[in-house]
């Protein structure tokens, strides 16, 4: 069923279910309205004859009848009689039918203090009857008048159908209302669910969605047109990486099939040729697998699956610098406070150590230390190095990019990449900047809106 029917249901269901209820409490208190009319009418005759004013059981058109019309009993509609306390009956007028006694009315005819009354229905023949007794009292018996009702239940009769005929026609209308108003609000539906199943069996992600509107579909559209621009994105990178991939994996691996052609003559070269090619086929194999997991990182972003919890960036830095003095023998200094943010803390530890590495690996032969400080989030690592130039400070975050000076030294071409994609799913952004005295500052930023200040700032030094 689709989402347009079962609007158009719903709508049709209610709108029966508030014609049911309508109608049922409209004939339940029309019915009542008229029984109590009746029953007031054959007080009030009653009272009248009682007085002595038989006349009011005197024939009168009714609907349409009058007297003498055939098969009408001349137009009477009521009938009276006496019940003596013997319980004999005595006809006082109207229709020429007795009523019968129940054992209720003959005890009120008997001993029924003056006032004393019942209702009952009988049937007589074709025709149904409303009767009242009235006890008389002081040894007169009761008073019996009865009113023939037949007419009163073919109004409700009709009545009735009336109200069933008035639901059917809501119910129709309902379902109608329903099913056009059902259609212009999944209208827009049904076009974002072609797009979808388009999407999904032609794979392109370049299709048109109509966006518009603060309803719940508008959102909805925007939201789809938006990860779709998303997944486009991701794709093209994706695309990038693998033939930035290729690319870079091509030299390393054209060296190492050189120098495995030149290994079938091993034993052919001198020892000092053999030690220079088995450590360039270690350094190079080195080299492969560091740009590998490079890659794997960089694409399935592992940083990303890690739960977000209270990370002390300053214990963060302190861990990576750990590693790295150890690596390459450097004095790194650590200036942080000690602000806790809402991160990821081996996605954090990764991009403070790839920062590490790469101040290490431009200031290879410097003595003076490399500086990490931390603020407010903020995470810079300076060094002494040959400095960043401009042309290249908007691009050393890219994927592969090598500056000019960079190209003899081992490595990547990743390691920024990976501090930038950290930075990014923190909120926040990366940043480089010439250092005062030589040098440069590089690191990133985690978004203020997720930092929680608890004490106060620190330093640590190795």
């Amino acid at each position: 069923m689709s989402l347009r029917t079962k609007f158009a249901v719903a709508f049709a269901a209610v709108a029966a279910a508030v014609a049911i209820l309508v109608g049922v409490t409209s004939y339940q208190t029309a019915s009542q309205r008229i029984g109590h009319e009746v029953d007031r009418s054959l007080l009030h005759t009653a009272e009248e004859i009682a007085a002595g004013a038989t006349q009011v059981l005197a024939p009168s058109p009714v609907n349409g009848v009058r007297p003498g019309d055939v098969g009408h009993d001349d137009g009477h509609l009521m009938v009276a009689q006496a019940v003596m306390p013997g319980g004999t009956v005595i006809p006082i007028g109207g229709r020429p039918v007795q009523l019968p006694l129940s054992t209720a009315d003959r005890a009120l005819a008997a001993t029924g203090a003056p006032g004393n009354q019942g209702y009952q229905n009988v049937t007589l023949g074709p025709d149904d009857y409303r009767v009242l007794t009235v006890a008389l009292g002081n040894g007169n018996g009761a008073l019996q008048v009865a009113i023939d009702v037949d007419e009163t239940q073919r109004n409700l009769y009709t009545l009735a159908t009336l109200i069933a005929g008035a639901s059917a026609i809501v119910l129709l209308a309902a379902a109608g209302a329903g099913w056009l108003i059902a259609r212009q609000i999944t209208r827009r539906l049904v076009r974002l669910t072609t797009l979808a199943e388009q999407v999904s069996s032609t794979g392109r992600l370049d299709v048109e969605v109509p966006t518009g509107g603060r309803d719940e579909v508008g959102r909805l559209s925007s939201s789809f047109d938006a990860m779709l621009g998303r997944l486009a994105g991701s794709r093209d990178d994706q695309e990038r990486l693998v033939q930035d991939a290729a690319h870079e994996l091509r030299t390393p691996l054209t060296s190492l099939r050189t120098n495995a052609s030149v290994l079938r003559r091993f034993e052919e070269l001198a020892p000092s040729a053999r030690s220079r090619l088995l450590d360039d086929v270690d350094g190079e194999t080195r080299e492969l697998t560091h740009l590998v997991n490079e890659l794997v990182e960089l694409a399935t972003r592992q940083h990303d699956g890690e739960e977000e919890v209270p990370v002390d960036l300053g214990a963060v830095a302190e861990r990576a610098a750990m590693r790295v003095r150890r690596r390459s023998g450097r004095t790194i200094t650590i200036d942080a406070d000690a602000t806790t943010v809402l991160g990821r803390g081996h996605g954090l530890e990764r991009a403070v150590s790839n920062l590490l590495e790469n101040a290490a690996k431009f200031d290879a032969g410097g003595t003076a230390p490399i500086e990490v400080v931390i603020r407010s989030g903020r995470v810079e690592v300076l060094d002494r190095g040959p400095g960043i130039g401009d042309a290249d400070a908007q691009r050393v975050f890219d994927r592969f990019y090598r500056a000019d000076a960079a190209r003899s030294l081992p490595g990547s071409g990743l390691g920024l990449a990976i501090v930038r994609e950290v930075a990014r799913s923190h909120g926040g952004e990366v940043f480089t900047a010439p250092r005062s005295g030589g040098g440069a500052v590089v690191g990133f930023a985690v978004s203020a809106e997720v930092l929680l200040p608890n004490s106060k700032p620190g330093h640590v030094e190795g």
